[in-house]
């Protein structure tokens, strides 16, 4: 995919690029930081995986400190505040549906739509990247697959019961992915990100994985269709 600038083009320590990359990084250490409190509450909904779970939790904690060690390495304080905000529809969906035992509308939410969206942004990420952050960027993507792959593989087995809360839960959550690409348009370009891969990237991750759930291709099209539609 074509990224908007090679590294070699891009300061890492313009005053431009750290007033962005504040947003960005803490983004991911948020993004991260969700995770980790979204497996221990899965653990306690899914007490048969729970250690699988909670290794889980504890990998997405070592990835915030990863990223909180990219910030201190450009000097760049993260703008906590903005992430929690980004992260807020999803928190607060999550949060409901863990509230109302929803194991798989919670299960959409962070197994497959929050870490498709991780991975489809580490990817785009990867190579604009400082050494340093790419380093830990390479890393964290390698685990992220393993964490996509419990959603998956649960998800599958229970397929046919889980099938009519997937949709709803798609329905409800996909548009807010759309609205959190479109807050982070400007602040990606900067760091050498184009929103229109960032978007190809996650829907050919989360086409690929709602597929290795169960569904059709004609199901995934009309799946996806109801992010495009907040586009």
């Amino acid at each position: 995919m074509q990224q908007v600038a090679a590294t070699s083009e891009i300061d890492f320590h313009s005053e431009t690029y750290k007033d962005a990359y504040s947003r960005i990084n803490a983004i991911v250490i948020e993004g991260e930081q969700e995770a980790y409190e979204n497996y221990i509450r899965l653990a306690e909904m899914l007490p048969d995986f729970k250690d699988e779970l909670i290794r889980l939790s504890k990998m997405e904690n070592r990835h915030k400190k990863g990223f909180e060690a990219c910030g201190r390495n450009l000097q760049v304080t993260p703008d906590m505040q903005f992430a929690r905000e980004f992260f807020s529809g999803l928190h607060q969906n999550f949060q409901q549906a863990a509230a109302a035992g929803q194991v798989v509308t919670c299960l959409l939410i962070q197994s497959l739509i929050i870490e498709c969206f991780a991975i489809a942004a580490y990817n785009i990420y990867i190579p604009c990247a400082d050494d340093f952050a790419r380093k830990i960027t390479e890393g964290v993507v390698k685990d992220e697959y393993t964490h996509l792959n419990f959603g998956e593989v649960w998800l599958k087995d229970n397929f046919e019961q889980s099938k009519a809360e997937l949709e709803a839960a798609n329905r409800q959550n996909l548009p807010i992915v759309w609205q959190m690409l479109n807050k982070v348009e400007d602040d990606a370009r900067v760091l050498g990100m184009e929103k229109d891969a960032l978007v190809e990237d996650f829907m050919i991750q989360y086409g690929e994985t709602l597929a290795n759930i169960g569904f059709s291709t004609r199901d995934i099209m009309r799946l996806s269709a109801y992010g495009l539609q907040a586009a």
